[in-house]
């Protein structure tokens, strides 16, 4: 297949065409010349509002983003912000060992919304990042945003400690946990008390939904104050009850961003992408210096005792 130019897929993209910010997305999903240059032209436009889901895997992320996927669009708006008719949602799911792709399908559990011509779903592949959330998902946000997408829903696998990675891709963190959630500290450990803006207690038909709430609202009391005290929403995605409660609560989220907030956590935001960058940047420089004849030079040295590993490191970064 022949490379189509970013800039002439984005025109294309701004007008509807699925295909072109399919191809979009792919480019950044790959990297290269086309992921940096898709890149250049997604950070020149506005970036989307984001939610963010999280919680363990089996917690109804998927079926709950199903349904406020229905409700956003129904509302067409997130607080005071523009209306918009069109939603874009990004599912990192596990990278597959053999292909490198995504291999839970959240579009599988979102057919409702498969030919809806207002929503735009794309699966991507952790790709071995440990933190769920591929470098690659800030990136396609701002081409999601480009393309005319004012609001976007990001889903993530979810697994461990590392799911509190989504707070640096969302405006708005919602943390989906399940009557019976076990031990109050875990989401302690895992730092999602400091990530989550909204708690939801989905599949809230099941016995222990008081339980759960109490244990998070003591886990909230001694958290310390916060300018924002997130919110305990109960839902069951299954019979879409809570869902526009839920809504709610992004709503008054984005009320309160709006006032002075946006731009700080925004600002803080794009410290961390960029940090990550560096750190990418960085190691690939390193990969290319232990593979040079002066990296040969350094070890020898460390063998027959000239030198140690932090002078080696010094005269390699100064000589490159």
């Amino acid at each position: 297949m022949i490379a189509r130019e970013p800039d002439v897929l984005l025109k294309e993209a701004k007008h509807g065409s699925r295909t072109a910010l399919a191809r979009l997305l792919t480019y950044v999903e790959s990297g290269g010349a086309q992921h940096r240059a898709t890149v250049s032209l997604a950070y020149a436009a506005p970036a989307p509002f984001v939610v963010g889901l999280t919680g363990a895997p089996g917690a109804g992320k998927s079926t709950l983003t199903d349904r406020l996927i229905t409700t956003a669009l129904t509302r067409g708006h997130v607080g005071d912000a523009e209306t918009f008719d069109q939603v874009g949602v990004l599912c990192v799911d596990p990278s597959s060992p053999f292909t490198g792709g995504a291999i839970l399908g959240d579009r599988i559990r979102m057919q409702d919304h498969a030919t809806n011509d207002h929503v735009f779903i794309r699966s991507m592949a952790t790709r071995g990042h440990l933190g769920g959330l591929s470098l690659a998902v800030p990136d396609a946000l701002r081409v999601l945003g480009a393309a005319n997408f004012p609001f976007a829903f990001v889903e993530t696998v979810g697994v461990g400690q590392m799911e509190v990675e989504i707070a640096s891709a969302a405006d708005t963190t919602i943390v989906v946990t399940n009557p019976g959630w076990g031990d109050s500290m875990q989401a302690n450990k895992a730092g999602l008390l400091e990530v989550a803006d909204i708690f939801v207690i989905n599949k809230a038909d099941r016995p222990g939904v008081k339980e759960t709430k109490r244990d998070l609202e003591q886990m909230l009391d001694l958290g310390g104050a916060r300018s924002w005290r997130p919110l305990i929403i109960e839902t069951n995605a299954t019979s879409d009850e809570g869902t526009e409660a839920l809504f709610d609560a992004i709503d008054a989220h984005r009320a309160f961003l709006d006032k002075e907030f946006l731009e700080d956590a925004r600002r803080l935001r794009t410290r961390v992408e960029l940090d990550k960058v560096v750190s990418v940047l960085l190691r690939s420089r390193v990969a290319e210096l232990a593979r040079g004849e002066a990296y040969d030079e350094q070890i020898e040295a460390l063998l027959n005792g000239s030198t140690d590993p932090y002078r080696a490191a010094e005269t390699l970064l100064t000589d490159s």
